[in-house]
């Protein structure tokens, strides 16, 4: 299918980079000078602007289309992933990955609407989800490679081989990339951006939806993209590439999570079981790290790559949310849900970032501190199970 041929080698290239920091943390943050605090900044940076440019990348989507939205934006993008491989200090650091993010912004809500506009729903979550797994490649390229690489080459030549992969991805989806035929709604009209979007916030069972999606990703997303690697050093006293090769379980499973939930949910037909019992058990995963973590280094690996698997949901969710947009709403609907999944992340990896300095600045040791992060992670994720489980399954007749 084309629109995995345009768009997979940019997804792959995103997904890389919302999890990459975790894997070279040691030299960028001696390099840069700074923090855990400042360290959290930076990974919230890209997806921060992420999640600001999903509204305006729904409302392109819907009325450019995906080409011209893809092609700019990546542009942008390019330049950010160049700027973060040569950057002298923290603050242009934070710039280029804000940049970045940007660029990173359209490319899997393009390939969602392309299979929104063109597949039945049922195609469409078996699509994303293998469209998620392939992508979440980038979580592999991301681990003991990268450690590797990084360990052989130093952080920045690494980084300036990925920006110029960024480059080579950006031709590659203008070129191929095609706009399907411009939706509109009963009345013929296209809906402004602003009445897209009220539109989509007066839709009832997406605020049952929003706890559960500004969370669950998101968690996942700051332990596999901030935090493994540095709980693998300082609490067990793993060397980078031995992380590196922890990191690599997580994102293993994460991938292999992606496949299974999308052939549970072609086989079942449902989202809403799979979603649930699979954030419950990442819950479960996290408060058992906060409990045995710090005793079992293998345990500790196994437990990351458990809730690396069970807490991928994030396309089942996706589909879930998706029953409930009017065709002429696809787009934007779609962007505003993926702008919950990323805004939830940014505040969890700027949250996350202060709360382990706090901890270290209250006293707390390493162990201690990552051992409450990990209740914190926990009470999240079970809370908006709870919530989610009032929403309705499928949309009212």
């Amino acid at each position: 299918m084309t629109i995995f041929f345009a768009l997979l080698p940019a997804y792959i290239l995103s997904i890389f980079y919302r999890s990459f920091l975790s894997v070279i943390a040691g030299p960028v943050m001696a390099d840069l000078k700074i923090g855990p605090a400042e360290f959290g900044t930076l990974g919230a940076a890209w997806f921060i602007t992420f999640a600001a440019a999903q509204f305006p990348v729904g409302w392109a989507l819907d009325r450019l289309g995906p080409r011209r939205t893809v092609g700019t934006a990546m542009a942008i993008g390019t330049a950010g992933a160049f700027l973060f491989a040569t950057s002298e200090n923290a603050w242009v650091a934070v710039f280029a990955m804000g940049l970045v993010g940007i660029g990173c912004s359209p490319i899997f809500m393009s390939a969602l609407y392309l299979f929104a506009r063109t597949q039945d729903v049922a195609r469409f979550g078996v699509l994303s989800s293998v469209f998620i797994g392939l992508g979440s490649l980038g979580n592999l390229v991301g681990a003991a490679p990268l450690a590797l690489a990084a360990q052989s080459f130093g952080w920045r030549a690494t980084m300036l081989g990925f920006a110029a992969m960024f480059l080579l991805a950006t031709v590659l989806a203008a070129v191929l990339v095609r706009d399907p035929p411009v939706a509109t709604d009963a009345s013929g009209r296209q809906e402004g951006l602003l009445q897209g979007l009220k539109s989509i916030v007066s839709i009832g069972p997406l605020w049952l939806l929003a706890p559960i999606t500004l969370v669950g990703y998101a968690i996942i997303a700051t332990a596999r993209g901030l935090w493994i690697a540095p709980y693998m050093t300082q609490v067990h006293g793993l060397d980078a590439v031995m992380a590196g090769h922890a990191t690599l379980g997580m994102a293993t499973t994460m991938v292999v999570g992606a496949f299974v939930y999308g052939a549970l949910q072609k086989r079942s037909g449902r989202s809403k079981p799979l979603v649930a019992w699979g954030t419950a058990a990442t819950g479960v995963g996290f408060a058992l790290l906060a409990l045995f973590g710090e005793r079992s280094m293998p345990g500790s690996v196994l437990l990351f790559a458990i809730v690396g698997g069970t807490g991928f949901t994030y396309a089942i969710l996706m589909a879930h949310a998706r029953i409930f947009f009017p065709e002429h709403l696809v787009g934007r609907g779609m962007t505003f849900v993926n702008f919950l999944f990323i805004a939830g992340a940014a505040m969890v990896q700027f949250g996350s970032g202060w709360f382990i300095a706090m901890q270290r600045g209250t006293g707390h040791d390493a162990a201690t501190a990552f051992a409450n992060l990990h209740w914190v992670f926990a009470a999240l994720l079970l809370a908006s199970t709870a919530i989610y489980l009032l929403t309705p399954e499928r949309k009212a007749a």
